[in-house]
């Protein structure tokens, strides 16, 4: 491992802003720490409220990230507060966070990490926890003492396994005292601590640590096939992919039967090579590599027994079987450790192996799913090196079950915001870069939906995906040209939609475009172009749509943007007018043909929305202007007047309406046409 210090960076830096840039080195380095986890600690000189110089315990706080942490993520503990718990001889998870919010220099702020006391209780001015991959393989091995006495001689005080807390904490500072010349822990089936007395210096005897435990790994595992070698040959890239899309959906559909979740697929080369590998089955289901580790990617994977991976028939037999056989054997886990007043969680997988195809991981979002990936490309990195030297052995299942439900863990849950109207809910948007399609999009997103924006301008599409992920999260928009009338774009969308989020649970069906002349003036092409717009191109979505949804069986919502000339067609818009009238007729069928499969389809008829609209070319103002008797400047006003509620109808007001009836608030009504027109008396619906 090479160290990315850097003094030029690093000088002229306060305290703690070398503490944050030594924390982010740390985060930078994907073996060293998965999301979320490891901690960075420095002790510096404060004064506290009452103005006194006082020694400061500035240490990670609780779910912070250290790729990116700044300041305000590292809350102080006073160290008279943390020494005077020494004497303790055992102090309870709740009661000692209880104890640290009043020993914080800024009351209100982050909470500490768990791991607070450990940093306290150690005598030196810096202090680093990593799971690095290399140290968690040798310690997660039969012979972990022997191996690390191997590699480090007595410089390296190894530990016993005990989840994170004040105990743990103890046996730190106790071995400490018993080994003064200690230039490191390994703490067994977890991870690493070293220190310095400053930042620099932690942060390099950090990666000699590592160093020398890949150059041990790497010594051991020459002239050896990891995992026992190949046993199933990965399947060609494209016909992965076309399994993939078939499997996604239904397997989507399988692990969202509590509540709906989001999926990854993953098939980089050490998945494949894991996941086919001879001892794929047997070490999958050993355990997790670190406790951190448990809490998103449950105490072992689900592994799908199939030796015809290019049959996606097979596949999804052999995917349910698996599922079913993991919810059962999970929940017979929880039966078997559970404490009175726990509830199950979900039971479902959060990573499926399926060998000769790749990974599926799942989460409450996209963000999540990618987590539980990244978490389980380390879980790989571990048991290859582990194989290596010995028999890879795990927590326990009650040392796994205790971390999961933790009930500091729990605890946080409760915390956290309710979910968003729209969370873990998928939605695809034709005509997306623009008008109505934009502002829908944008609001599926704000409500918590993950959007699939697509338009024939591709950029465009980007582009509020774009925004959208900057300001609802990542993973959260995904930008697609997409031209409707094309069978092969619209096949193309939907399947990047299906491999992105593993499949979709909302389409509005919005793009159009209009063309305005007599019947008597117009050519017939732009008779034909209105209707594959307008209605063969709402054809294709729906039928790409409808295919999915029934693979995933878990219902779903149509939302077909008509207009007002459905019911109330407009002199000189004959084209328009009855190539929407179709696409109304269609959405109707959509809701006879899913209504069995729990699909809805309703229909939005908005009426002249001329903000951000590409349909409102300066053509179509001349044309239809001109249809009216009127100027083009008249146009907009006229429009205006003649709705009952006077009222300039907006992107916004129709999207609002669209979210009602892609929503569980319309969940009993389909087939239905909510107008937003500000009142045409002839477009009433009945």
């Amino acid at each position: 491992m090479i160290s990315r210090w850097s003094d030029a960076e690093a000088k002229g830096l306060a305290p703690l802003d070398l503490l944050v840039y030594g924390s982010r080195l740390i985060g930078a380095e994907p073996s060293l720490v998965v999301w979320g986890g490891g901690n960075t600690s420095l002790k510096v000189t404060e004064r506290d409220f009452r103005g006194r110089e006082v020694q400061v315990l500035r240490v990670k706080g609780s779910g912070s990230d250290l790729k990116n942490i700044t300041r305000k993520d590292f809350p102080g503990v006073r160290m008279d507060d943390i020494l005077a718990l020494l004497e303790r001889s055992d102090m309870g998870d709740q009661e000692m966070v209880d104890y640290l919010a009043h020993a914080l220099q800024e009351l209100g702020g982050a909470r500490p990490s768990i791991e607070a006391l450990l940093h306290g209780f150690l005598p030196h001015e810096a202090v680093i926890h990593t799971h690095a991959d290399a140290i968690v393989s040798l310690s997660n091995t039969d012979r972990c003492r022997e191996v690390i006495q191997e590699v480090y001689g007595k410089d390296v005080v190894s530990i016993a396994y005990r989840r994170p807390g004040f105990l743990l904490s103890k046996d730190v500072a106790s071995a400490l005292k018993a080994h003064p010349g200690a230039t490191a822990v390994v703490l067994e089936k977890h991870g690493t601590i070293t220190w310095g007395q400053t930042v620099k210096e932690a942060y390099l005897r950090t990666i000699d640590l590592i160093t020398q435990a890949e150059d041990a790994i790497k010594a051991k595992s020459k002239g050896r096939a990891r995992f026992a070698g190949a046993r199933m040959t990965p399947l060609p890239a494209a016909e992965r992919r076309e399994v993939a899309l078939a499997v996604g959906p239904f397997l989507r559909g399988l692990v969202s039967r509590d509540k709906r979740a989001i999926l990854h697929f993953d098939d980089a080369a050490d998945v494949l090579e894991f996941a086919g590998s001879k001892e794929a089955a047997t070490l999958s289901q050993v355990g997790p590599a670190t406790p951190d580790h448990t809490i998103y990617t449950k105490r072992v994977a689900c592994f799908v027994a199939c030796d015809r991976p290019s049959d996606p028939h097979r596949v999804k037999t052999a995917v349910r079987e698996a599922v079913e056989r993991f919810v059962a054997d999970y929940t017979r886990y929880f039966e078997a450790h559970r404490q009175e007043g726990t509830a199950l969680l979900d039971p479902f997988p959060r990573v499926v192996l399926v060998p000769g195809l790749g990974m599926f991981t799942t989460g409450k979002d996209k963000r999540t799913a990618l987590i539980v990936d990244d978490i389980y490309h380390h879980t790989i990195s571990v048991l290859g090196a582990a194989s290596a030297i010995g028999s890879f052995v795990s927590l326990t299942p009650k040392e796994a079950f205790e971390v999961e439900y933790w009930p500091l863990e729990l605890y946080k849950l409760t915390l956290a915001p309710p979910e968003k109207e729209f969370a873990r809910r998928v939605a695809l948007v034709t005509g997306g870069a623009s008008g109505i399609g934009k502002a829908v999009a944008r609001r599926l997103a704000q409500e918590g939906a993950h959007v699939v924006v697509t338009d024939l301008d591709e950029a465009g599409a980007k582009k509020v995906a774009d925004e959208i992920v900057a300001a609802d999260g990542a993973g959260r928009g995904l930008g697609l040209g997409m031209d409707v009338t094309s069978e092969a774009s619209v096949r193309q969308g939907f399947e990047a939609a299906a491999l992105a989020y593993g499949g979709l649970d909302i389409i509005v069906s919005n793009a159009g475009i209009a063309v305005s002349a007599p019947l008597d003036a117009m050519a017939l092409a732009d008779w034909e172009r209105s209707f594959a717009v307008n209605a063969t191109g709402h054809f294709l979505v729906a039928r790409e749509a409808l295919r999915l949804l029934k693979c995933q069986g878990l219902g779903g919502a149509f939302v077909f943007v008509a207009t007002k000339n459905v019911m109330s067609p407009g002199k000189d818009f004959g084209a328009y007018s009855a190539s929407k009238a179709a696409e109304a007729q269609l959405a109707k069928i959509v809701a006879l043909e899913g209504g069995a499969h729990g699909i809805r389809a309703n229909i939005v008829n908005p009426d002249a929305v001329f903000q951000d609209s590409r349909l409102w070319s300066e053509e179509i103002r001349r044309e239809r202007a001109r249809a009216q008797g009127i100027t083009v400047e008249q146009l907009e006003e006229f429009y205006r007047r003649r709705n009952i509620l006077g009222a300039s109808i907006l992107p916004e007001d129709v999207a609002e309406a669209v979210l009602f009836l892609a929503s569980d608030r319309s969940a009993k009504t389909t087939g239905c046409t909510l107008t937003v027109d500000g009142g045409i008396r002839d477009a009433f619906p009945r």
